[in-house]
């Protein structure tokens, strides 16, 4: 008998595998995913804070978009804070409805994601060719605003359909965010080349931490902590990635942003032992140096 099978790796044990370092001799490589997301208003996909009602659902919509008014503006003062280096997962029809919001991460030299057009839709729901061109759209979006286009992609919801990383290598994506099996970069099989599957976080992830699991906002930070020093030990054996996924809507609010300032700020104090990075310079440095299948 067979079973289904994704076919895109095989099994490969963590103890098993070679042993190799990031830049500076460091094993555990640190990144921060800011996912910055718009949303239709009474219509689509949302996160919720409260259940919501018949459409037009105000209380969310308004809740998201207090994300990118006033919570956005305040991780990236945090950032600029602590000198940390941050990936933005960006639908590309924010450039449109919030004018000034990517510029502003740009200007910090922040790592620009694809992340679909807008959160309001999954594109594991498209066929092929409409998937297609959900990617085409966003990412002709993405380079001509920021000058050159986005290697990492991350679909919206996590979502992806049976062929997401063949359309994704297809349209020139070096690596893709949406798998989280893994502590280390994985190589994909397409049809076509090999796409890197970079660790993307599904605990150390506010909505599923927040709003899933109603974590408080020190428990959340309390998990980051944890999860860092733990790495950091374990990362004497084998290099790691640590990703956090942030939604502004969510830990930009401050009874929430305090605790996770206090997190942060304890991973930056050990920065001369850790690579403070971003998902692109992780997926670079794998590339660039020929690191093989695990």
């Amino acid at each position: 008998m067979t079973h289904p099978h994704h076919g895109r790796y095989p099994y490969s044990a963590l103890p098993d595998r070679p042993v190799y370092d990031w830049p500076g001799g460091r094993r555990l490589a640190v990144y921060v995913a800011l996912n910055l997301e718009t949303f239709d208003f009474g219509d689509g996909l949302g996160a919720e804070l409260a259940p919501g009602g018949p459409q037009p659902d105000v209380l969310n919509y308004a809740w998201r978009d207090w994300g990118n008014r006033v919570g956005a503006w305040r991780l990236r003062d945090l950032f600029d804070a602590l000198h940390w280096p941050a990936s933005i997962l960006v639908n590309s029809r924010l450039y449109r409805d919030c004018p000034g919001l990517i510029e502003a991460f740009r200007a910090r030299g922040d790592e620009i994601v694809g992340h679909g057009r807008t959160n309001a839709e999954r594109q594991g729901n498209l066929d092929e060719a409409d998937e297609r061109a959900l990617i085409a759209e966003a990412t002709e979006i993405l380079t001509r605003e920021e000058g050159r286009a986005p290697e990492g992609w991350l679909g919206p919801w996590i979502s992806q359909s049976k062929v997401t990383p063949d359309l994704l290598a297809e349209a020139g994506y070096r690596y893709l965010l949406d798998w989280c099996h893994d502590d280390q970069p994985t190589w994909f099989t397409t049809r076509s080349r090999p796409i890197l599957a970079l660790p993307y976080p599904q605990e150390l992830n506010d909505i599923p931490a927040i709003v899933a699991r109603k974590d408080t906002g020190r428990d959340f930070a309390q998990s980051i902590i944890d999860g860092f020093d733990e790495m950091l030990a374990q990362s004497a054996k084998a290099p790691l990635v640590m990703g956090i996924a942030l939604h502004p809507y969510i830990v930009g609010q401050p009874h929430r942003l305090r605790p996770l300032r206090a997190a942060l700020a304890h991973i930056a104090a050990h920065r001369d032992q850790i690579w403070l990075t971003t998902a692109g310079q992780i997926a670079a440095h794998i590339t660039d140096r020929g690191i093989p299948k695990g």
